[in-house]
């Protein structure tokens, strides 16, 4: 069906309201949950950690958040978006500033730094839990279902933005070694978690709950919009689970958070060990950066266009299919390779297909979940399949202490991937229930 005039013009209006801030608070957030990867280029010595210590450091934070997040999203949609999500960045802001006193902190309260980098990491986690799924689903508050997957990856490019510009501005952080008495990781962790304390009071008075509350909208563009998401809502209540309890422990819920589980599982299992499989190139910190972002500027132009194709032909299943099979592929072939370059071609080819399943898969638990299900499913999926974000950085760092090299290790992230890939062909998708009312009336 044609895109009306009200539609185009209400679409356009809350598309450039949120997008562009939301991209810039979850950069952000995704630089300070990640930067402790460059950091440990320098870290390691002074706080005196092993590879396995540091995967577990790294890896931690995300049982933390797995603990919070689905109370974190209740909280969400019973206080409203811009309380807790500034709630969410101010804490995490200050937690993240903290990781630079981490030596300080260690012997001020007689820990070792092993156990004062899990514990600040694991603070870091209950922080920062409920963030990324609360927009996801802030996102169904604002966005008719057939915008979904385009909208979902204009946001997430944030993430192999942030790496992409992150890569660099962290390294050049590092050559700061010694400027004012710290060293250049501290100045990594400090520059890199002030934005989030600004944003934090920038987001209590810019963003708006929902679209009844819209007084940026006229009354027409109001009255559309309200509509049009309350009978969307209506029509998945048909198939969502009967309550935020039964959500929780629904197969469908389960399956996507395996799926999810797999996506992660790459995504941060390279993600934290990048810099470490490049400077292992014997190439400078600062070409380490440089080269480090390769992987995720091809991946946030792979997120924005798969994401917009599959909204273009309203298919879910092959789209996500297809980008899992690259992510395998791609993340295994370099466990086998060694040189460098063909090393970098087959990482940045596994790039591209984890980072074009993102803004398609959550299409999937939006269409089948509603109102308050919607809030603890969606939270369910991201902190179940989010333990990934444990497993993958220590399991690699856990196998390349044993065996020297990353190769089992990537291999055992790529196999998450084609595993999620066969549980999103016997999973399936209804596309009826991204349509329209009127265009399912019609079908």
């Amino acid at each position: 069906m044609a895109m009306t005039d009200i539609e185009q013009r209400t679409a356009t209006q809350v598309v450039w309201r949120f997008i562009p801030f939301l991209i810039v608070c979850y950069f952000v957030a995704y630089l300070d949950r990640v930067n402790v990867g460059f950091a440990k280029l320098t870290m390691d010595a002074d706080i005196g950690i092993t590879d396995t210590m540091f995967g577990f450091g790294a890896g931690v934070f995300f049982l933390a958040y797995f603990v919070f997040e689905v109370p974190s999203n209740l909280l969400l949609d019973r206080f409203g978006a811009r309380r807790w999500i500034a709630r969410i960045m101010f804490s995490w802001g200050l937690i993240s500033g903290a990781m630079a006193f981490l030596p300080e902190i260690a012997k001020a309260t007689g820990l070792s730094g092993q156990y004062t980098f899990y514990a600040l990491r694991i603070l870091l986690g209950f922080a920062e839990a409920g963030f990324f799924p609360g927009i996801i689903f802030f996102l169904t508050l604002w966005f008719p279902a057939t915008y979904r997957a385009r909208i979902v990856g204009y946001f997430m490019a944030a993430i192999p933005l942030s790496s992409a510009l992150g890569s660099p501005v962290s390294a050049a952080l590092l050559g700061l070694d010694g400027v004012g008495g710290f060293a250049g990781w501290k100045w990594l962790f400090i520059v890199e978690a002030i934005p989030s304390l600004i944003l934090a009071v920038v987001t209590y008075f810019y963003l708006t709950d929902r679209p009844a509350d819209a007084t940026w909208l006229d009354d027409e563009q109001r009255s559309w919009l309200t509509q049009r998401l309350a009978s969307e809502d209506k029509a998945r209540a048909a198939v969502s689970p009967a309550s935020v309890l039964k959500s929780l422990y629904d197969g469908r819920v389960l399956a996507l958070s395996l799926v999810y589980f797999g996506v992660v599982a790459c995504l941060y299992g390279v993600g934290f060990w990048l810099p470490t499989i490049v400077k292992d190139f014997g190439v400078s910190i600062a070409m380490t950066g440089w080269i480090a972002a390769i992987p995720y500027i091809v991946g946030f132009f792979g997120m924005i266009w798969w994401g917009m194709r599959s909204d273009a032909r309203m298919e879910r299943t092959g789209h996500l299919a297809i980008a899992f099979a690259l992510a395998a592929i791609g993340v295994g072939a370099s466990a086998f390779i060694g040189d460098p370059l063909l090393k970098m071609i087959a990482l940045t080819v596994g790039a591209f297909g984890v980072f074009a399943v993102f803004p398609i898969f959550w299409t999937l638990p939006t269409a089948i979940l509603s109102g308050a299900t919607a809030a603890a499913g969606i939270a369910a999926i991201n902190s179940l399949g989010n333990l990934a974000g444990y497993f993958g950085p220590f399991a690699i760092g856990w196998i390349k202490d044993a065996t020297g090299n990353f190769a089992w290790g990537l291999t055992a992230i790529a196999a998450c991937a084609a595993i999620a890939m066969i549980i999103v062909l016997a999973f399936g998708h209804d596309p009826a229930l991204e349509r329209a009312p009127d265009e399912a009336r019609g079908s």
